[in-house]
């Protein structure tokens, strides 16, 4: 369940990170567009194939950061490629490279550095990333960073999305996160809370003044801390279960989106975690046939999945799947979800 969580974090992080350039994708099209992308060869709309480039540049980030792993040029402009893969809007011509144009940042005074000093900008910057520092100085360091590439603006287009997804790789660098635990040392959350003040701590920070850059870290620092303890609760099993996944259950009964056979299944594989056919015996009665067929077809409506391929023991799927709109709302009601994701359960 806890590697659930982590996916169901993912996904909200991109879709947050996609919102604050405007895209407005709702959760479900979302969630929808990730099912159907799984593996399959489907063509999607924009602002969904945006979030899906979001997900796979932070799993690439997942795949070949660890902990020490050096921050690159290459990794950089690998996630730029990822994220502006196939998009025509927010698309950019030179997928994958440091621009050869200039560029203006819509409502902001800062003008980028010409592009001519780019790549030696950057070269500073990851200089700056990749050199050690006691450990208590490594979050404000990424705070500073996380500020300077924006104010290089290395890319055409997409240096937001690509920034957020540089900046979580920082932090697994750090060791401050990595592929068994939540996406919770990411700052995507901070800044969904309150796009507005986002944009204008950034423009602040812009003067390169040491106490506005001072104020910079502070509000991301400090942004991180309270997501943070909102997400220590997600450590503690009764909370998630009794708190958090049989009230998402309830709703997805309530909405009909679930049956309550469903939501007795359910219930035993959030419980137990991790279930072989015999565990739903009194949830799916009837013969070992029989129960053998419904569980395909869980399977088949993404509610639980095998926990691992060609294995007959299963899991839940919190996202992205049918009970995910129902855990996001969930979530809202608990105070985890940012302001930037609301709007779809007013």
């Amino acid at each position: 369940m806890f590697m659930q969580l982590k996916s169901l974090f993912q996904l909200m992080s991109s879709i947050m990170s996609a919102r604050i350039e405007g895209n407005r994708t709702s959760i479900v099209d979302a969630i929808e567009g990730a099912v159907a992308s799984a593996g399959n060869d489907v063509t999607l709309a924009e602002g969904v194939q945006e979030i899906i480039n979001l997900q796979e540049a932070a799993a690439f980030v997942d795949t070949v950061v660890q902990p020490g792993t050096p921050i690159t040029h290459a990794l950089v402009r690998e996630l730029h490629k990822i994220a502006v893969d196939g998009l025509k809007r927010e698309g950019d011509k030179t997928p994958g490279s440091y621009r050869t144009d200039e560029v203006t940042i819509g409502g902001s005074d800062h003008v980028p550095p010409l592009a001519v000093s780019v790549q030696g900008d950057m070269s500073e910057l990851l200089d700056f990333v990749n050199s050690p520092v006691e450990q208590s100085f490594d979050l404000l360091k990424v705070a500073i960073a996380h500020h300077r590439f924006v104010w290089i603006h290395p890319f055409g287009n997409g240096n937001g999305r690509v920034c957020r997804l540089f900046t979580y790789a920082t932090l697994v660098s750090q060791g401050l996160s990595d592929s068994g635990m939540y996406r919770a040392v990411n700052p995507t959350a901070v800044f969904g809370s309150d796009r507005a003040r986002y944009y204008s701590m950034l423009e602040q920070a812009d003067t390169l003044e040491p106490n506005d850059i001072v104020q910079w870290c502070a509000y991301l620092l400090n942004g991180i801390l309270e997501d943070m303890q909102k997400l220590n609760k997600l450590s503690d099993s009764t909370f998630v279960l009794d708190s958090l996944l049989r009230p998402s259950i309830k709703r997805g009964v309530d909405a009909g989106a679930l049956s309550r056979q469903d939501a007795a299944v359910l219930d035993v594989v959030g419980r137990l975690t991790e279930v072989k056919a015999s565990d739903l015996e009194a949830a799916l009665p009837g013969s070992v046939s029989s129960r053998s067929q419904q569980i395909r077809k869980l399977v088949d409506r993404k509610l639980i999945q095998p926990i691992a391929e060609g294995k007959r023991s299963y899991q839940l799927v919190m996202a992205p799947g049918p009970l995910t709109p129902f855990i996001i709302r969930q979530l809202d009601e608990l105070g985890f979800l940012p302001n930037i994701l609301k709007d779809d359960f007013a």
